[in-house]
């Protein structure tokens, strides 16, 4: 077989490399705590999972429309308003299988040969991954952990080229945690109106999970930019439904039927139980989010004092998403290093950060998508193998 040369250019994503050398180890009796797959470790709540199984009862078994059932994307469309306060056409919500669908699209959309495409670095490996696929010439953005992890407007505008032709942001932020202040944002969108044809993807999947009263900024809430924006958001962190794969986005009117055509070569349609799924989500009670909430600020409160408190580690805190980036540089170890050896050794499983990009080196991704008892073992355990190596 012959493949197209393009296959070569295309990445992964680690977490599920990590994840399935985890489960290989566990099947042979090791007892490995996860800290490494970005999944909430609450299950669907109940009158979620009770809609998508009526849906079923009902009947729902057949094709939807390509962009999302129009009662999904209404209530999709009321949800934006109710907590950003910015008025969207339900006509230009298209919902997806996930997140990964949108970003891709997009990328695709506007990614050849000759073109660039900034996009947030460390960042969600997805990001770079397809972009390099597209023929793009990808332009990371630094992330620095001395601003926070937030990008700086400044550097972001300065990096644009006549061959600019979509920018990526994402705050919260997978994998730092970071989130960009609304200053940063304000200047951002200011210094866009001289790149007028210069298209935005905000990836905004994590925009519930703040910490500590901060807001969430969402780029919809920027009239100027709407023509040439792309908001990503979904279910999937939110409401704990990662497997259900259900996603959403807004986009430029003029972008619509792009996308709609991009969907129906793709994947015709989102099934529709889960799509029934998703608007009890939107309409019903809120309990359970905020209960989750809760549940990871406190988590997130336990494993960066943890983490602080080993030899040669270093973590700010995050102030979204339920990611911690601590910085390892002083323990000696690569990021690689220290995965592979926390994972063998500890049986502690973490993300390298150069898996999020270059400038990820020195740090890990822990998530605290895990219970608080397993974060203090998984904590004990890693500091016993750095303490036998000093």
């Amino acid at each position: 077989m012959i493949f197209a040369d393009s296959l070569s250019r295309l990445g992964t994503e680690s977490a599920f490399v990590v994840l399935a050398r985890a489960q290989a180890l566990a099947a042979r009796g090791k007892d490995v705590i996860n800290l490494g797959i970005g999944q909430p470790d609450f299950a669907t709540p109940g009158h979620i999972v009770e809609a998508g199984i009526k849906a079923l009862r009902d009947g729902h078994h057949g094709y939807t429309p390509a962009n999302g059932l129009p009662v999904l994307r209404e209530a999709v469309a009321a949800d934006l308003e109710a907590r950003h306060g910015a008025s969207v056409d339900p006509d230009c919500v298209v919902v997806v299988p996930g997140g990964k669908p949108t970003m891709f699209f997009a990328v695709m959309m506007f990614g050849q040969p000759g073109a660039e495409i900034m996009y947030p670095n460390p960042g969600f490996p997805i990001y770079e991954s397809v972009i390099r696929y597209s023929g793009a010439t990808p332009v990371p953005m630094a992330l620095d952990e001395e601003n926070g992890f937030a990008f700086s407007a400044e550097a972001v505008l300065a990096q644009i080229t006549e061959a600019t032709r979509l920018i990526i942001i994402n705050s919260p932020a997978n994998p730092t945690g970071g989130v960009t202040p609304r200053a940063e944002i304000d200047k951002l969108v200011a210094g866009l109106a001289d790149w007028p044809e210069v298209a935005i993807l905000s990836d905004e999947i994590y925009s519930r999970m703040l910490y500590g009263g901060r807001e969430h900024v969402s780029l919809l809430q920027y009239p100027e930019i709407r023509d040439r924006l792309i908001m990503l958001d979904g279910w999937s962190k939110t409401y704990a439904m990662t497997g259900w794969r259900l996603g959403y986005a807004v986009w430029p009117e003029a972008a619509v039927d792009h996308v709609t055509r991009l969907c129906i070569n793709d994947h015709s349609c989102v099934n529709a139980s889960a799509q029934y799924a998703g608007l009890a989500a939107l309409t019903g009670p809120q309990d359970a989010v905020d209960e989750m909430m809760a549940a990871f600020d406190a988590r997130r409160q336990i494993i960066v004092e943890a983490l602080n408190a080993l030899p040669g580690v270093r973590c700010a805190d995050p102030a979204g998403a339920f990611y911690a980036f601590p910085n390892i540089a002083d323990t000696g170890l690569s990021s690689t290093q220290a995965q592979d050896l926390f994972l063998d050794e500890a049986g502690v499983a973490t993300i390298s950060g150069t898996s999020f990009g270059a400038w990820g080196e020195g740090y890990l991704r822990f998530s605290y998508a895990n219970s608080a008892e397993n974060i203090t073992r998984a904590m004990e355990r890693i500091g016993q193998v750095l303490a036998a190596r000093a």
